[in-house]
């Protein structure tokens, strides 16, 4: 199997398909969060990636470019948005945010409330696949 640099064209085609796959199958995210990402130190492009996590639908959508009205913002560098993002390391953002690395603005409780959400069998499942598509 291919795989690409995380949040490059292919790889987010490849995300996007894997996704529709599993469209409405997963269990409902019962908290509704809009948060912008400024991903700095991009190993590809102009360096930085404006992204965003929206799980206001009940289903966790990443996808590029900045959403309106979002809840918080969140600033922080490529390795570790690929470490919380796609391999599932909450200790990484953790770590970086108590070292300075990450800056939030916003509303915090809304991002510290995602620690608290059930584990879902169908994301686990997208989780792994989308590991497996990033190098």
């Amino acid at each position: 199997m291919a795989t690409y640099p995380f949040l490059s064209d292919p790889w987010l085609e490849e995300a996007r398909a894997i996704r529709a796959e599993y469209e409405g199958r997963g269990t409902a995210i019962d908290h509704s969060i809009r948060m912008n990402l400024v991903i700095s130190e991009v190993p590809f492009g102009p360096g930085v990636v404006n992204a965003h996590v929206d799980t206001s639908s009940g289903e966790l959508l990443l996808d590029t470019g900045h959403l309106d009205s979002a809840d918080l913002t969140v600033s922080l560098d490529y390795g570790v948005a690929k470490a919380i993002l796609v391999e599932g390391n909450p200790q990484a953002g953790l770590q970086a945010f108590m070292a300075g690395k990450v800056r939030v603005d916003g509303d915090i409780a809304k991002l510290m409330a995602m620690q608290t959400l059930a584990p879902n069998p169908i994301a686990a499942d997208i989780a792994s696949r989308i590991l497996e598509i990033t190098e």
